[in-house]
């Protein structure tokens, strides 16, 4: 059956990129090949304790000044990503002391508790603890 390998993710520097989502909210670093002959790398992630087989980010830095346009509104400024947990107060804090910057404050909605927050480019993410 198809399903979603990766997911692309417009990045200025892959190594800015890896500093952020590995170094500071604590990604799993999948993959990092080099492609000489493409000037560029295969550059992959996944959330933290996420399993093996779940779909990635691929980190791609844009190549020409049309996609580096796109860096950090990949969404037309509405949230992006949606990062689910299993516990909203740890991540959320974590995150918070990790320098991530909020946008919104955590909030309970009907489908579970959330917060959104920017990565160092400005693309907006949901943290959130999905109801039972």
């Amino acid at each position: 059956m198809p399903h979603l390998a990766h997911i692309a993710l417009v990045v200025r520097d892959y190594d800015e990129a890896l500093a952020f989502y590995v170094g500071r909210l604590g990604f799993t670093l999948v993959e990092d090949t080099e492609q000489p002959e493409q000037n560029k790398r295969w550059v992959t992630i996944r959330p933290p304790g996420a399993p093996e087989n779940t779909t990635t980010l691929l980190l791609a830095r844009a190549a020409t000044p049309e996609q580096a346009a796109f860096i950090g509104n990949q969404s037309g400024g509405r949230v992006f990503l949606f990062l689910a947990t299993d516990d909203f107060e740890r991540d959320h804090e974590a995150f918070t002391a990790a320098g991530v910057t909020w946008v919104r404050p955590p909030t309970e909605q009907p489908y579970g508790k959330v917060a959104v927050f920017a990565d160092l480019y400005g693309n907006l993410w949901d943290l959130v603890q999905f109801a039972r």
